[in-house]
């Protein structure tokens, strides 16, 4: 049996209509669908649907499972038979709070896993360092408040948006969960893409031996938030295996994970880990 994966990174330049967004995700993942048979799992960025700003934010919600954009996620991965992570959406509960979540859906059409980004982005850089960003997702967001695993094919996958890939401890306890791939949909700021995007994705690759995988919005620079682009998949070794450039971009690339196997069988840093020390020095391990 096959252990690779074919994916799509689905580089996509958002505007102000939730409805024109939510078709050109629709007709991307269709043609490239069309262009690849293979294609097995289409990622799509973080806020696809509409623009990533708070004034925005209550604007475009919908619920979930029952939203526009969900029903047109389910209904396309049933009609390709394919999986799909759709990037994140702004969900709004039965209590009216708001949530930057990602949805992910099965070839049969059903929702299989729901991820509410655990850690919202509070970033306030001041404008003589990088050129300055402010922004605070809290000032209208509600935390989510679990961890989500979702299997792709015979493979565990764990779900991060853009900011909770800064947080190790989140990757420690999927990879501790068995997951051998993370996928974070991330419209990272251009004002710490240069220093940190690619940094963070093989700092998790190589901490827990794994595939990382980022999906970024196509670089606007006349936007209020300008998102910093470059979708990457990198590889257990923490090698740059794909990257994208700033604009609309659709990358097809396979992915084996046999090589997860590989590294954690050369380099076996999990059997070497020395509990006993870490418990009497009041780790949680």
């Amino acid at each position: 049996m096959s252990n690779k994966l074919t994916l799509g990174l689905l580089q996509l330049p958002v505007g102000g209509d939730v409805a024109g967004n939510v078709r050109q995700a629709v007709d991307s993942i269709t043609q490239l669908k069309a262009e690849n048979p293979q294609l097995q799992l289409a990622i799509l960025p973080e806020s696809f649907n509409g623009p990533y700003a708070i004034e925005h934010f209550g604007r475009h919600a919908e619920r979930v499972p029952e939203g526009r954009t969900c029903q047109a996620l389910s209904q396309l991965a049933r009609k390709l038979g394919i999986y799909i992570i759709g990037g994140s959406i702004i969900e709004r509960d039965d209590q009216n709070k708001l949530y930057n979540t990602c949805t992910v859906w099965a070839p049969d059409g059903q929702l299989i896993g729901r991820h509410r980004k655990l850690h919202l982005f509070c970033v306030n850089i001041e404008p003589e360092q990088l050129g300055g960003c402010q922004f605070d997702e809290g000032v209208a967001l509600t935390a989510g408040n679990e961890l989500t695993l979702v299997q792709i094919g015979a493979h565990k996958v764990g779900i991060g948006i853009c900011h909770d890939k800064r947080f190790e401890e989140l990757a420690r306890l999927y990879r501790n969960q068995g997951c051998s791939m993370l996928v974070y949909p991330s419209a990272f700021c251009i004002c710490q893409g240069p220093m940190h995007w690619e940094l963070l994705q093989r700092a998790r690759a190589t901490d827990n031996q794994l595939f990382v995988i980022t999906c970024a919005p196509a670089r606007n620079n006349m936007s209020g938030y300008v998102a910093y682009g470059h979708s990457m998949i990198v590889d257990p070794w923490a090698r740059v295996q794909r990257e994208a450039g700033e604009g609309r971009e659709l990358i097809v690339e396979t992915i084996d994970f046999d090589m997860v196997d590989e590294v954690r069988r050369q380099i076996p840093i999990y059997k070497q880990r020395r509990l006993d020390v870490y418990e009497r020095a009041g780790a949680d391990v």
